[in-house]
Order: structure tokens, then C-alpha cells, then sequence
């Protein structure tokens, strides 16, 4: 009788033991955790807890992550070794460190790092997407794309990959609060406008689309965007941001008003004095504007910037 009590005692203990499991479980996913991320090229990373110290492996994302309060704790940097300079200061705030320079992959910097989380982006310079299959024997590696898609969607995918999605959907809303307040004190050129990466003869000149990021925040901000023609894209991939375009394509513009990526208003006199440019509208009418420096890439703090220097251009 003993011997039968005691094993319904230990009956007990391990039932309760595996309710207690059980419910500990149902906790975490409750909350989230462990979660699946689908990855751009449709593979799936287990994530099994919400990152502590992530590792962004290419400095295109790394403001978006920043945007959204994501713990990042190292991150590549641009071809010359630094970060971009409309978050840099807020990396260093924050302690990110300097991983590597884009195509210059450390893989004792990502041990080192001691990341929970990886994030690769699948094109651009700063891909290292080669590298997945080493990331992985590290930490959880997530591969999205940040190439053509707005800052606002990379921070929805972020948010999901992270545990942030609450705090990406603030910085969205602040976002278009700011912008919407912009707009509210505008007065905008007559006619059209377009966005242009402007490198000169001999070369490709981006031209932006009207489905891009660079065109849905002019459009946020009133301006109506003229679309490049498609066929004139250059490259053998076609691309919903930007057509690159050959610089004689640029004659049959015909926008009032254009933006000029990478620049300032100092910069623009190249444009606007470029004799095979003098007949387009926008030169005719001398308003022609640098978007500004960090203008290359929107994010968060990009954004804000473009949106601050079209205030002083035509803020009423």
C-alpha cells in the first residue's frame, strides 16, 4: 500500500510537472514566441525568442531597424566604411559598432557580436546573402529585401521579425503625421515633377517611378510625379523604383520641376547647366533642387530630412 501511495505521489509530480510545462508553453506563444519568419525567397527561419542583440549585416537596413527601436548591436557599414549619415549619430547613441564595410563580410566579427538575430538583405552592396548558410551556424538568419520597397514596409517585415510591430506601426504614424503636417504648409509648383540620380554623359541615370519610394513621398507631399517610360530601363532586370536610363533618355523629360538625388541646391548647377539639358521644362524654368545629400536611400531619418528641405523650398 506504501509502494502504491508513493507512486501516485510521483504520478502527481509529473503531471503537474508537464501542466506546468505545458502552460509555460502556452505563454510564450501566446506572446509570440517562438515565431516563424518567412523569409524573401519563401524559405522560413525559426525565431525561438524575442532578440536581444541583433546583428544587421547591411547598413540599408540598419536605419529602418533603428527606426523601430530594434536592439542592434552591431551592423555593416557602407563601402567607405561608414555608416549613413541621417542615423549615424543615433548608432553611436546607442552603441551599435561598426561590423565591416559593404562586400567585406567578418565572420569573427559576427561571432564576436554574439547576435540572436541576423539580418541579411538580398540585394544591393551591402548583400551578403552568400553568407546565409555561415550566419546560420551562428544565430537565427532572416533574408528580406530592401531594395524598391518603401521604408514603411521594411518596418512592417522588421517589426514582425523582431517582436517590434507595435513600434514599427508609431514610427509609420509619426512618419506620416510629419508629413502630413508638411503638406498642410506647402505650395507647391504648377505641373509635374520628377526625381533624377543625376551621373551625366556616358552613364546610367536613374530616373525615379512613380511606384517607388522616392515618388510616394514627393506624392505624400503634394507633388504630382511623371513616370519614366520603362523601356528605357537599361538594366536586365526591371525594377519598380527607378529606370535607369541613358543619359541622352533625359532630354525627352518633361517635368517643370525636378529633384536631383544625392545633392543639395549647390550641386544643382550641373543639371541646370548642361547645354544638352537646356530646352527641359524644369531648366527653362530654373527649378531644378538638390533632394539633399542623404537623399539616395529613404528611411525614417532620411525622410524627415527630404521632408524639411522641401518645407524651406516652398514652405508658405
Amino acid at each position: 500500500m506504501r509502494i502504491a501511495k508513493t507512486g501516485f505521489r510521483d504520478l502527481r509530480i509529473v503531471l503537474a510537472a508537464l501542466f506546468a510545462l505545458l502552460s509555460w508553453s502556452v505563454a510564450i506563444a501566446g506572446d509570440g514566441w517562438p515565431r516563424t519568419f518567412v523569409n524573401v525567397d519563401g524559405s522560413r527561419t525559426e525565431i525561438p525568442a524575442k532578440p536581444q542583440r541583433i546583428l544587421s549585416t547591411s547598413v540599408s537596413t540598419t536605419g529602418t531597424l533603428l527606426a523601430i527601436g530594434a536592439p542592434v548591436v552591431a551592423s555593416g557599414s557602407a563601402a567607405n566604411g561608414k555608416f549613413f549619415a541621417q542615423w549615424a549619430s543615433v548608432a553611436k547613441e546607442r552603441g551599435v559598432e561598426n561590423a565591416w564595410p559593404a562586400g567585406k563580410v567578418d565572420l569573427e566579427a559576427v561571432y564576436a557580436t554574439r547576435p540572436d538575430l541576423i539580418v541579411v538583405t538580398a540585394s544591393g552592396a551591402g548583400s551578403a546573402r552568400d553568407m546565409l548558410d555561415a550566419f546560420r551556424q551562428v544565430a537565427p538568419t532572416v533574408l528580406i529585401d530592401d531594395g524598391g520597397v518603401s521604408w514603411q514596409a521594411l518596418a512592417t517585415q522588421l517589426g514582425t521579425a523582431t517582436g517590434r510591430e507595435a513600434e514599427a506601426a508609431a514610427a509609420i504614424a509619426d512618419f506620416d503625421a510629419y508629413a502630413a503636417a508638411a503638406r498642410a504648409k506647402l505650395r507647391i509648383p504648377a505641373g509635374k515633377a520628377n526625381i533624377i540620380s543625376f551621373n551625366g554623359a556616358g552613364q546610367s541615370n536613374p530616373i525615379a517611378r512613380t511606384g517607388g519610394p522616392h515618388a510616394a513621398l514627393l506624392t505624400a507631399l503634394g507633388f504630382t510625379l511623371e513616370d519614366p517610360d520603362p523601356a528605357w530601363h537599361t538594366q536586365a532586370s526591371p525594377r519598380e523604383d527607378f529606370v535607369w536610363a541613358d543619359y541622352e533618355r533625359l532630354v525627352d523629360l518633361t517635368a517643370e520641376t525636378t529633384f536631383l538625388l544625392r545633392v543639395d541646391d549647390s550641386k544643382a548647377a550641373a543639371f541646370l547647366n548642361d547645354p544638352v539639358l537646356a530646352n527641359l521644362p524644369s531648366v527653362k524654368k530654373r527649378q531644378v533642387y538638390g533632394l539633399g545629400v542623404d537623399s539616395f536611400r529613404i528611411d525614417y531619418f532620411s525622410g524627415k530630412e527630404i521632408i524639411d528641405g522641401i518645407m524651406k523650398k516652398f514652405g508658405t
